[in-house]
């Protein structure tokens, strides 16, 4: 009887590194993502005219960012009209549109300051300066405003933000929280994407709403314990132990952000 010989194995294929994106896209990519923010931030009502910003850091050891093009309205940002600037707020390319330098006082403090904060958000809405006018400051009142329990700082006014003087205060106020409260002035969140920069301020603004309304109804507000709070905080953060797990909740809202602008608005990718 003959015996088949086994065929012999196959070598196994030989994976290939992953091809790391170049600078240039790289750029496009961060310019993509803060051109979006821009426009959601339009699209929720929370801009003033063409005043607040928001910055991206770029990868690289140049210190460079993007911003919107002072002058333009946050609907009519796009990836390409965003403008590189450099840690004091000066262009690094040649552009069309005027910076205003004047307006990033508070924005490079913050990144400078905070290797973490890739993103800073700001704004000056209704109920963002309301609560900001409140000496209480943000209340523990609902489970959006419980994310940022003991987790959001407070910086007193001075005045327009035009001193350079004041970063420092602004910065230690702020500390390693994820979020401040600029008092008389609007609020201010920070992240390591545009993304999570977005998600946070649409959720601190919408604790403000629900305070502001809670507040309008002249009757005693029912104010959970600080135990309470602090573990809310903890889940929401993804730092405490519990039967389920939502890791993926920021992912999948960005996603469905990013849907959302590709039926209003395709041209922000421009």
């Amino acid at each position: 009887m003959t015996t088949t010989p086994p065929s012999p194995t196959p070598p196994s294929p030989t994976l290939s590194a992953p091809v790391e994106p170049s600078p240039v896209e790289q750029e496009l990519r961060l310019r993509r993502e803060l051109a979006a923010v821009y426009r959601l931030v339009a699209h929720f009502r929370m801009t003033d005219l063409i005043f607040t910003h928001i910055s991206l850091r770029l990868p690289g050891p140049d210190h460079h960012f993007l911003i919107n093009p002072y002058g333009l309205l946050f609907e009519e940002i796009t990836a390409s009209n965003l403008v590189k600037i450099d840690l004091a707020g000066n262009p690094v390319e040649p552009t069309p549109h005027p910076v205003n330098p004047a307006g990033f006082v508070i924005h490079s403090a913050i990144h400078a300051a905070r290797p973490d904060a890739h993103c800073v958000l700001h704004t000056h809405t209704k109920a963002g300066c309301a609560v900001a006018a409140q000496q209480g400051g943000l209340l523990p009142l609902n489970q959006m405003s419980m994310e940022f329990h003991d987790r959001v700082g407070y910086h007193d006014y001075e005045g327009v933000a035009l001193n350079l003087e004041e970063q420092r205060r602004l910065v230690a106020d702020l500390g390693d929280h994820p979020a401040l409260i600029l008092r008389n002035h609007g609020l201010l969140t920070v992240g390591d994407s545009a993304a999570r920069a977005f998600l946070r301020m649409f959720y601190l603004e919408k604790a403000c709403e629900i305070q502001v309304t809670a507040q309008a109804g002249g009757v005693p507000l029912v104010v959970p314990p600080a135990d309470v709070c602090e573990y809310t905080a903890r889940q929401l953060a993804g730092e405490a132990e519990a039967d389920f797990e939502d890791t993926d909740a920021y992912d999948l809202a960005w996603a469905a952000m990013l849907r959302l602008l590709d039926r209003t608005c395709p041209d922000y990718k421009s």
